[in-house]
């Protein structure tokens, strides 16, 4: 895969970039935290203007990537990212810090044009045998991230403060559009007949996602994922506290174990990819991860827990990978751009509409009962796969027509 100049140059940009994100997230978080005394509604806003873009600008950004030209649109939304790093900079030295929260919208907005455009030329230049483990190792970059970012964040901003932190994020997001401007010049794709203005071509992405079976599955199973991960995600302490009787910080061991899990079920299906097919790897990550989200819920020995917290880990590349390559083979190229950013946002909002009530469920009912939900949910999103998948097998077993 690494042989692929497309492939080599986004995942190092991709690095550059994912390690600029996590620093400037870890330092905006404490720096604020530090700065409003702890203050519940400033911090609150951190995680608000960090999704809100996803929903303001997804298909937007989608729709626009698909009229731009790829490796331009992600040069310039890279160096533009750097640029308002470097623009908030000079306004917190004069004492705005909420200028840090407008950056980081500004930031994460840029990223909703970027990423459709990184999977257009994947899918324009990735080999279909290499492309479910192309979407494996994107994975796994995440997971490794996940686990080392917060740790590289922290000890960067406790050792050097906001100003340096800010200026290393600036200086990984150019060196990511750098990286970017290597890529081989982009070429003219042809358009799809419903091309034209932007509100006529954002109306054809959404009816096309419509109207193509294997989408409206995938958008249907990931929101039912996307709620079932949003009903858990804010309740991880109780477990720690009230489950294990433990203190909160113990709460980072179990995210550094299901992190490193990640990483590994990533590196072995980068090199399975080629030998199962991606409805396969997608429904068995979803029952894995249903069972595991149960017994956690349930689990009050602190072995079984990250037990499945690890098994489940170890799973979760498998929901990812398949997800991304279903959405890659069964998307045009000239609607590329508006399927990731419109269905990523899907997923983002019903977890958030999830985080939202899981709270209140877990008042009204338990702390068990919100996780039995949730792994429910997921059943449930794995059981909306079962017509793809015997379609697909369908048309494995009839052969090529003649």
């Amino acid at each position: 895969m690494f042989s692929n100049v497309y492939v080599r140059t986004i995942v190092l940009s991709r690095v550059l970039l994912h390690l600029g994100i996590w620093i400037r997230n870890y330092a905006v978080l404490l720096f604020v935290s530090e700065w409003t005394n702890n203050n519940p509604v400033y911090v609150s806003l951190i995680s608000v203007v960090e999704f809100a873009p996803i929903f303001l600008f997804g298909l937007i950004g989608g729709t626009f990537a698909d009229r731009w030209r790829p490796k331009r649109t992600m040069v310039w939304s890279d160096l533009l990212s750097a640029v308002s790093v470097g623009a908030v900079l000079l306004v917190l030295m004069n004492g705005g810090w909420v200028a840090l929260l407008i950056g980081t919208f500004i930031s994460a907005s840029l990223s909703q044009f970027s990423q459709p455009s990184a999977m257009k030329l994947y899918k324009r230049h990735v080999p279909a045998e290499q492309l479910q483990g192309v979407m494996a190792m994107s994975q796994t970059l995440v997971a490794i991230f996940m686990v080392l970012g917060p740790v590289i964040g922290t000890f960067i901003f406790i050792q050097f403060g906001i100003t340096v932190s800010l200026i290393l994020t600036a200086v990984l997001f150019l060196g990511s559009s750098l990286i970017l401007v290597t890529l081989p010049r982009d070429v003219e794709e042809p358009k799809s007949d419903d091309a034209g203005g932007f509100i006529k071509e954002l109306k054809a992405g959404l009816r096309y996602i419509r109207t193509n079976q294997s989408l409206r599955t995938l958008c249907l199973t990931f929101s039912a994922v996307g709620l079932a991960s949003g009903l858990t995600q804010p309740l991880q302490i109780f477990l720690v506290i009230e489950n294990l009787g433990q203190d909160k910080q113990f709460l980072q061991w179990l995210v550094m174990a299901n992190g490193a899990a990640m990483l590994a079920g990533g590196a072995i299906i980068i090199g399975i990819a080629k030998k199962i097919r991606p409805q396969m790897l997608l429904m068995v990550g979803l029952l894995v991860t249903a069972v595991c989200t149960m017994g956690i819920g349930a689990s009050a020995m602190i072995w079984l827990t990250i037990a499945l917290l690890v098994i489940s880990g170890f799973f979760f590349p498998c929901i990812q990978s398949g997800i991304q390559t279903l959405l890659v083979r069964n998307t045009e190229g000239a609607f590329m751009g508006r399927v990731s950013g419109t269905i990523t946002p899907v997923f983002m909002g019903m977890m958030v509409i999830g985080m939202f009530i899981s709270g209140y469920l877990k008042d009204t009912f338990s702390l068990v009962a919100v996780y039995v939900v949730s792994g429910v949910l997921i059943i449930i999103g794995a059981s909306l796969l079962l017509p793809l998948l015997l379609e697909k097998k369908g048309k494995d077993q009839s052969g090529p027509a003649l």
